[in-house]
């Protein structure tokens, strides 16, 4: 309650009482960020889940619409339900308090070094990434994990 009359009061003063309740959250933010914040906005109204496992089945429900739309090859509905899995995805970083930005930084550097690492093996055996065969940089990909798990 006292957050809720909180976040009034600063609307007022903004003089945003007559907009809409998430305009202008977090305009100019990265994309991961700013739905973190519109998700955490709305919770602060209740239009949250009530615990992780619903925010769980979200993330199931939305990768079988994106399943459902990449088989029908429909291109504008793949991108919006990949986006809408990317979300719900956000939403159970903020379920946990984990900074979507930061997670995703560190996965794009744990990629960076697999695939440094697969390109080393590969290169031990004297092929290129473009002369190496899928299966021969799979092969590479799986024991770069093994290596620099």
């Amino acid at each position: 309650g006292v957050l809720q009359q909180w976040d009034e009061i600063k609307r007022a003063e903004k003089g945003d009482e007559e907009q809409p309740y998430l305009h202008g959250v977090g305009k100019g933010l990265p994309a991961l960020l700013r739905a973190s914040k519109l998700q955490k906005k709305a919770a602060k109204v209740g239009f949250d889940w009530p615990v992780e496992i619903g925010v769980i089945a979200k993330i199931r429900e939305e990768l079988l619409e994106l399943q459902s739309a990449v088989d029908a090859q429909d291109l504008d509905a793949i991108s919006e339900e990949m986006g809408d899995l990317m979300f719900s995805i956000v939403n159970l970083a903020r379920f946990r308090k984990v900074d979507p930005e930061i997670v995703m930084n560190a996965a794009n550097n744990k990629f960076e070094n697999r695939f440094g690492e697969m390109e080393r093996l590969l290169k031990a055996k004297g092929l290129t990434l473009e002369a190496a065969s899928p299966e021969q940089m799979e092969d590479a990909w799986e024991a770069a994990k093994v290596r620099r798990h």
